[in-house]
């Protein structure tokens, strides 16, 4: 049991090294010795995880691919479209949040870009039940274009370099307040205080 837990410390550890060094040079100027030697192991001990740089790359995006597919899963079940799109957008700015440093990567590296189309842009994907739920199952186009729009949108701005400095919370709550304009939703109520506390 010990050696499983320290084999997932390791890949854990490594995932979020290369996160950091995907971050300052990019995929393509992060080298598998330059992981090693920042994480303070030999290369062999990063190929004992991954073979390629394209692998670490991947496992690097899967996480929040993983928080999305539930999203959409969870959205799906909804009864009411309002109620579907209300928790798909919530949800969905909620991974950009807790993922700003991949979002930003995916905007301006291709070799993120690469990873995450490989999974995220198909006919069965996650992208696919997303714009299905925001745009509807018949769309026009002005639908359509908004539903993309407020995607694309939400990620650039969740991962724009000139947002860095504002904490999640208000990432969060401007992220919302925009997608929900973009998709001609109204701001959700504020429960009404008791009648002894007006």
């Amino acid at each position: 049991m010990a050696a499983v837990v320290g084999h997932e410390d390791t890949r854990t550890r490594l995932l979020a090294t290369a996160l950091r060094l995907f971050t300052t040079h990019g995929v393509e100027g992060t080298s598998l010795q330059m992981i090693a030697d920042e994480l303070g192991v030999t290369k062999a001990a990063v190929y004992y995880h991954f073979k390629t740089k394209d692998e670490i790359t991947e496992a690097v995006v899967e996480p929040g691919l993983r928080e999305l597919e539930a999203t959409v899963e969870e959205a799906t079940r909804e009864r009411r479209p309002g109620a579907r799109i209300d928790h798909l957008l919530t949800g969905f700015v909620d991974v950009v949040v807790r993922h700003r440093a991949l979002v930003a990567l995916f905007s301006s590296d291709p070799g993120v870009a690469r990873a995450l189309e490989k999974h995220f842009f198909h006919k069965e994907s996650a992208m696919a039940g997303m714009i299905t739920i925001l745009a509807g199952p018949d769309p026009d186009p002005a639908r359509l274009v908004a539903a993309h729009a407020a995607l694309a949108g939400i990620a650039l701005a969740g991962g724009a370099p000139d947002l860095a400095h504002l904490d999640d919370p208000t990432l969060r709550d401007a992220l919302l307040d925009v997608g929900r304009k973009l998709l001609g939703r109204p701001r959700p109520r504020a429960p009404r205080a008791p009648a002894h506390v007006r």
